[in-house]
């Protein structure tokens, strides 16, 4: 299910920045919603809102670091929310990382394409989507105490579970 998921986000992802760049670069900005949301390609080597666009080398670092922890988890992983969840940051990442490896400038510092602008906020692609999207089910998984192995875990599972490890002692039957 996580590859599943992240092969059609990546995939999206993809064939949208093609489209894009062959159709809509260098023209004037596409009106979707009024002057509110508009697809207006550009170039950002940076991170979100453009942010340290002078070191884009540690972007393609983390982005490829965020796939090997999730391909490690997927170990783990018997819960399709979370497979979910880690699919769509998956093929999140790996839209934006395949964009810092392939486009000018290249060696490891391409720019990233974007192009949903939202007037007075940002403008993104769809992995940049994904990534949120992904990341809010995680946060949303993690409040319901929904384990990767699919299993719920009580209130206190986790602190017995810190506690017995900090002390040695094991952690009960049923803690994370």
């Amino acid at each position: 299910m996580l590859l599943a998921v992240a092969a059609v986000a990546y995939g999206i992802d993809l064939g949208s920045k093609m489209w894009v760049v062959g159709h809509l670069e260098h023209r004037a900005p596409v009106e979707v919603i009024g002057s509110w949301l508009e697809l207006d390609v550009t170039r950002n080597s940076g991170a979100a809102f453009s942010f340290g666009a002078a070191v884009t080398i540690v972007f393609t670092v983390i982005a490829a670091a965020v796939a090997v922890a999730i391909f490690r988890l997927a170990r783990k992983l018997y819960s399709v929310p979370w497979a979910i969840a880690l699919g769509l940051l998956l093929g999140g990442a790996l839209g934006n990382l395949t964009d810092r490896l392939f486009r000018a400038p290249g060696d490891f510092q391409g720019a990233v394409v974007d192009f949903i602008a939202v007037r007075g906020f940002s403008v993104m692609n769809l992995a940049d989507w994904a990534i949120v999207c992904g990341g809010v089910l995680i946060v949303v998984l993690s409040f319901c105490r929904l384990e990767l192995d699919g299993t719920r875990s009580a209130p206190g599972d986790r602190d017995t579970a810190r506690e017995a490890t900090r002390t040695g002692d094991q952690a009960p039957h049923g803690g994370a």
